[in-house]
């Protein structure tokens, strides 16, 4: 027993990902999703805000979030308030749709 031939193949044993430098396939092309989703989230969490205050703003920190009125509220109050969930939701099952399709084709292969 101890002289028979291993006709099994070892695993490989290196389970690390490198979300900067992923191996090719399935993995890939999820962090490159996961990269899609975290840009569209920080755009419009920091950078919608801090665009239109410094387009529309003054120093003292007036802008068109502050003077647009909605529902006796500022705009800038729905758009962190609500819109930010809201796309936060939408962002997660886009990703989670992304990629289960993306599951799909690569069991296709198998």
């Amino acid at each position: 027993m101890a002289n028979e031939p291993q006709s099994r193949q070892q695993p490989n044993p290196d389970y690390r990902v490198n979300p900067f430098h992923p191996r090719s396939g399935f993995l890939r092309r999820k962090v490159i999703y996961t990269w899609l989703m975290l840009i569209c989230w920080a755009s419009f969490t920091f950078g919608f805000q801090f665009l239109l205050v410094q387009v529309q703003g003054t120093p003292d920190g007036d802008s068109l979030l502050t003077e647009t009125i909605v529902f006796g509220f500022p705009l800038h109050y729905w758009f962190s308030g609500q819109f930010l969930i809201v796309w936060f939701i939408l962002l997660c099952i886009l990703f989670n749709r992304f990629v289960d399709h993306l599951t799909q084709i690569y069991r296709k292969r198998k």
